[in-house]
């Protein structure tokens, strides 16, 4: 997300936001032992449907710096030399296993806004001698590549955080080329979140109070230029505090994880 001012006014102030989430996610990648609202690490990875040789193969701290809500990599179904977006990349464990699928010659681009995280997934690969993987700063509303320039787009609890959705998912399609797929994670919600909520920059923060509702979700996708292939619910992810895990309960805030193509 950015402090971009989006087309319609959000809830929830973007500059206040912008801080609350680079705030949470310095501390994800400085103090990943920390209590956060989320689970964190390498258990929740496995449990989402991630493959244990694969993660084996990529940076531990990485893994131990994961704050994602689902599993989409196959998916995505990354081939060897294609070219991969990740919009908000984090300390970098789907970027690393992108780069696993692309092979040596291809290329993964990771694009976060937090300092800490990126420098952390930066120096994760330089240690690992992964050469094919760079990361990049900036704001998923408005990533620094030219149209038609990736073969695939992905995301893992991210966009909820955006105040602008709608123009995330049109520069993901802006940024691939025709044919090319979208392929990610996010939190959403069942009923549309309550002002109370939405209003608060903390539960944005912490991947609740920005999540729309399943069906607005997917038809800004769909306005994009995508077609949805497939949608599928994570209910393996669930949040740890009680006021996330109630706030959860009482508006359906649950997990998905979807392809599209770009028309």
């Amino acid at each position: 997300m950015s402090i971009i001012e989006p087309s319609t006014s959000p809830a929830v102030d973007p500059r206040e936001l912008e801080a609350r989430v680079k705030g949470i996610y310095r501390e994800v990648a400085e103090t990943p032992e920390a209590d956060f609202h989320f689970e964190m690490g390498r258990v929740l990875a496995e449990r989402l449907g991630y493959d244990p040789a694969g993660l084996d193969r990529i940076p531990g701290e990485a893994i131990d710096s994961f704050t994602g809500v689902g599993h989409f990599l196959d998916l995505a179904s990354i081939r060897p030399g294609e070219r991969v977006l990740d919009l908000g990349s984090g300390a970098g464990m789907d970027s690393f296993l992108a780069a696993l699928a692309t092979g040596p010659e291809g290329q993964v681009l990771g694009l976060d806004m937090t300092d800490a995280q990126r420098h952390k997934a930066q120096r994760l690969a330089e240690e690992a001698g992964i050469r094919n993987v760079e990361f990049h700063a900036g704001y998923i509303e408005s990533p620094p590549f030219a149209d038609g320039s990736v073969d695939v787009v992905i995301s893992n609890g991210v966009i909820n955080l955006s105040a602008d959705k709608p123009r995330v998912f049109a520069e993901a399609a802006r940024v691939l080329r025709p044919g090319g797929r979208l392929a990610l994670a996010d939190i959403v919600t069942e009923t549309p979140l309550p002002e109370k909520i939405s209003c608060n920059a903390t539960l944005w923060a912490a991947c609740i109070g920005g999540a729309s509702q399943v069906d607005d979700y997917r038809a800004a996708i769909e306005a994009a230029g995508f077609v949805v292939q497939t949608l599928r619910h994570h209910p393996e992810y669930r949040f740890l505090t009680d006021s996330a895990r109630g706030t959860s309960e009482t508006h359906g805030v649950r997990s998905i994880s979807l392809l599209a193509i770009r028309r």
